[in-house]
């Protein structure tokens, strides 16, 4: 399994934006599969964001679309999720995942389906 690295977690005030990084140690090629999920103290983790590294297909949680973009470096090994408006109901650790066989469509959202992930960023949206 490659290894995750996630980094650009912070503190910030409601409406505040923050980019975050999910750097692998390999190539994310190998992974058809990329998943953004974030977990709050006492609550089940959430799927928040997911990107095929083929088309490039994105899918989103209904609770951040509009408001968060994922995108993805191939030539870095690296995919970002720049999170903006944020509100303090975003306020929890972020994880990036990846899976092999992919998972076509936005069941790719589906968080128990990854078996792999690093050891996340915090994010906490506060006044």
């Amino acid at each position: 399994q490659v290894q995750l690295v996630e980094s650009g977690g912070d503190s910030v005030p409601p409406g505040g934006s923050l980019r975050l990084s999910c750097a692998a140690r390999g190539s994310i090629l190998d992974y058809p599969t990329i998943l953004w999920f974030r977990q709050a103290p006492g609550k089940e983790r959430e799927g928040v964001s997911c990107i095929t590294s083929s088309a490039g297909d994105t899918y989103y949680a209904d609770s951040v679309k509009g408001r968060f973009t994922i995108s993805r470096d191939n030539a870095k090994n690296t995919i970002y999720l720049r999170m903006n408006s944020l509100k303090p109901e975003d306020t929890a650790r972020y994880y990036c995942a990846t899976r092999r066989p992919p998972i076509y469509g936005n069941k790719c959202l589906r968080a128990d389906q990854y078996a792999n992930w690093g050891q996340g960023t915090q994010v906490t949206v506060s006044s």
